[in-house]
């Protein structure tokens, strides 16, 4: 039996743990929206496969689905993969999920925030999302953890924490009025600070360029460790993106931690333009009140968006000449990692890639 909790997890000695920090496993969703992935969804199921053949290498995967989709995911899905049937509405584990939080007696926990489709009802990717809001309290009800009820729109990929205090977000997503309009920006820092044990917060102006979430910061900025971040970054003075990673570097290299220390940071060269085609555009069924695409659009891709595992990093590649280059200084941040690549072009076209549609639990 599971009990909602009244207190939070900060007075309640329960904190964040940051993602390099051991897991006890992974959370997915199947995906099978057919208004957001193309031809059925086919192309992404296989590289929700390879994701998850990729994650579980090194520590559990457990995939959430949907019962008319299950006996498929079953067939496709390697066998150490843990399925279970859950009602859904799209497949973003990252920002549908809960957040889980430990202590240091060996306890975890976990926190269920409200969700809105990135926007509600005017400016959200989708309607309903009411079965993706019932994700984490369906969690807790699977893994028998106890939860808290924050009251605030939040997803999981807005924010990144060290683990040790500091928690790196964006103003374009968590001060957008489309999530939180009734509270100021001391009231979400509030939320922040009682939900997840963190007592300094580092405000990057925006997210990647044309990011649909509204400048998720696990797109543009995430821990490698403590005190040490990469950044999605590009030389091109005429790419959009130049100006939002010069300034956010700026703001990286001159902020201090929750320890007073400086971060180091390290770039990413993001991939070339990813833009949609004609064909991609065409095998989506056009739903109304979800965001149609449209031939051109250019996605928000970005090596950043990796997930870590214990013991290897998942990222996406693109096939594309920064794929390596990207690969290998992983292999340098992660010395102790084994750094895999899956293909993502099918992810990215959803509209997030590896790291949004996975979720860590952690080792309590």
């Amino acid at each position: 039996m599971t009990i909602t909790l009244k207190s939070t997890p900060a007075a309640d000695g329960y904190r964040m743990p940051g993602e390099f920090e051991p897991h006890d496993g992974c959370w997915m969703i199947w995906p099978e929206r057919t208004d957001n992935w193309r031809m059925g969804a086919k192309p992404a199921e296989k590289a929700f496969v390879q994701v998850a053949e990729a994650i579980s290498r090194f520590e559990k995967v457990t995939m959430l689905v949907s019962g008319r989709q299950f006996v498929n995911a079953r067939n496709k899905l390697p066998s150490q993969v843990r399925l279970i049937e859950v009602s859904n509405n799209d497949s973003w584990m990252r920002d549908v999920g809960p957040t889980f939080v430990i202590n240091d007696q060996g306890g975890i926990r976990l926190v269920d925030w409200d969700f809105n489709a990135w926007g509600g009802l005017e400016e959200g990717l989708y309607f309903p999302w009411d079965q993706d809001d019932l994700i984490p309290r369906k969690v807790a009800e699977i893994t028998g953890v106890d939860r808290y009820k924050a009251s605030l729109v939040m997803e999981g990929g807005s924010i990144h924490v060290d683990g040790e205090g500091t928690l790196i977000t964006t103003e374009e997503c968590l001060l957008n009025p489309n999530r939180n309009p009734k509270l100021s920006r001391q009231q979400i820092e509030g939320f922040l600070k009682n939900y997840l044990s963190v007592e300094k917060i580092i405000w990057l102006p925006r997210g990647c360029y044309n990011d649909e979430t509204d400048g998720h910061v696990d797109n543009l900025c995430c821990y490698i460790r403590p005190g040490v971040v990469a950044l999605n970054w590009t030389d091109d003075q005429e790419d959009p993106q130049y100006e939002i990673s010069q300034e956010a570097y700026k703001l990286l290299t001159e902020a201090t931690d929750a320890k007073g220390r400086k971060l180091e940071v390290h770039k990413l060269h993001q991939p070339n333009p990813v833009i949609v085609t004609a064909e991609e555009c065409e095998g989506i069924d056009q739903v109304e009140g979800t965001i149609p695409r449209q031939e051109g659009d250019r996605m928000a891709a970005s090596y950043v968006n990796f997930y870590i595992a214990d013991g290897g990093v998942i990222v996406p590649l693109f096939n594309d000449p920064n794929d390596q280059p990207a690969m290998n200084k992983l292999k340098e941040l992660f010395p102790e990692r084994e750094v895999v690549g899956v293909y993502a072009r099918e992810i990215i076209l959803g509209g997030g890639n590896i790291h949004c549609i996975t979720q860590q639990q952690p080792k309590p």
